[in-house]
């Protein structure tokens, strides 16, 4: 099954013209299983509700399912769900990581936990807030995962005021994973276009290509393509997050 589409936004009322494109192709072949690596995850479940509501001291809330394969962390306001890598730490203390190395949690054997963030680097204690339902991407058709398209297409676009073009080629059953990569790489974009820091590197970005072609999620950023090869069996565990798109980016910058 084949599914083409695209979409051109209007010049915006500042006269900025905003433009997006989408093309999805949908094949018919069966993605290959994921293969997770082992972890001490079981052992960062001590002492700690199935999923749960928290709070720091900063103010910063966010949920914390451990239900699954992977620990997920998703802050408020956000849509984002994190996967976090559970390692051993002094004093039998877990210290939970994202995908980018950035040390995010750090849960005592007592389960005291701590927050680590760019507003609170040095840590903000965390106190529980009730009880939350479990981190689950949403299940998507093919017609749906095309106007979710579209509108992160627009969203990449405006965030850089020019055309941004999204490429989706996937097969049936990948759309949720699909939809969730497509969505980070555009908060990506649309948090370096709001920093002073990383605007320029953000205007080089002018195509996000996704597909699910390979058998581990692996991401590349080369003449102005973002290429995210997603891993569907994983879940959200398949797909990078946005602070290694952010670094991935920057780190190609640096390197020219």
């Amino acid at each position: 099954m084949m599914l083409t589409g695209s979409a051109w936004a209007k010049k915006s009322p500042r006269g900025t013209a905003t433009a997006l494109a989408a093309v999805v192709a949908l094949g018919l072949s069966v993605a290959a299983p994921a293969v997770l690596p082992a972890d001490c995850h079981a052992q960062s479940r001590r002492n700690l509700p199935p999923s749960a509501r928290y709070v720091s001291g900063t103010g910063q809330a966010f949920v914390l399912d451990v239900t699954g394969a992977r620990p997920l962390m998703r802050f408020e306001q956000s849509t984002e769900i994190w996967v976090l890598r559970p390692t051993a730490a002094p004093r039998g203390d877990i210290i939970y990581r994202n995908d980018n190395g950035d040390q995010i949690l750090r849960v005592t054997p007592d389960g005291g936990m701590t927050l680590y963030t760019t507003a609170a680097p040095q840590g903000s204690p965390v106190s529980r807030n009730g009880e939350a339902a479990p981190l689950l991407a949403p299940g998507l058709t093919a017609v749906q995962l095309w106007n979710y398209i579209v509108r992160q297409s627009d969203r990449a676009s405006r965030a850089l005021g020019r055309l941004v073009v999204v490429d989706v080629d996937i097969q049936p059953g990948s759309e949720a994973v699909a939809a969730d990569a497509l969505s980070t790489a555009v908060d990506a974009i649309v948090r370096m276009a709001r920093s002073p820091n990383l605007r320029s590197e953000a205007n080089r970005i002018r195509r996000i290509e996704i597909v699910d072609q390979g058998r581990t999620s692996q991401t590349a950023f080369s003449r102005g393509t973002l290429r995210i090869v997603i891993e569907p069996r994983a879940g959200v565990a398949g797909r990078p997050s946005s602070a290694r798109i952010v670094r991935l980016v920057a780190d190609d910058v640096l390197s020219r």
